[in-house]
């Protein structure tokens, strides 16, 4: 997913200016963790699912881990990840906005206990603040699931 195309999508919702771009990866929790200067608690790291048919993302707090019992309680099935090579072409990255059709999003409620959170931006060297309410409101149409546990 180009770092652009979630520019454009924030610069609609007048988030552009919380694009933050990093010399350096950030691509897994604690990589991002120090990019951001945060605890890697607050890095809102999605996860992408096979769900039936659909595709889902789980968008989760850095600390959390899916809760087995409660993701079959919650979606019907066992916890299937997407491999590395199908989230591109099927959900147009792992930002949890600006997405392809047909993708359902999930917040986890690990992120509530946050006043801000730092999701990814489009790219291995990005992130974007927001509260989760804003986290909410850009993924919509989502909903709060509660499938994990913080570890």
């Amino acid at each position: 997913m180009a770092i652009d195309k979630v520019k454009a999508f924030l610069r609609e919702r007048g988030m552009e200016e919380r694009v933050l771009e990093f010399e350096a990866s950030s691509a897994t929790v604690e990589l991002a963790a120090q990019a951001v200067g945060c605890e890697p608690a607050r890095i809102a790291k999605t996860l992408s699912f096979h769900v039936g048919d659909r595709v889902a993302l789980v968008v989760a707090a850095g600390d959390a881990r899916i809760d087995n019992p409660k993701y079959k309680a919650q979606f019907g099935c066992k916890a299937k990840m997407l491999a590395a090579d199908e989230a591109e072409p099927l959900i147009g990255g792992v930002c949890p906005f600006a997405l392809n059709e047909g993708v359902d999003v999930f917040l986890d409620e690990s992120l509530r206990r946050f006043d801000t959170v730092y999701p990814a931006a489009g790219n291995a060297a990005s992130a974007v603040r927001l509260t989760p309410d804003e986290l909410e409101r850009c993924a919509a149409p989502c909903t709060w699931v509660d499938v994990c546990k913080v570890v």
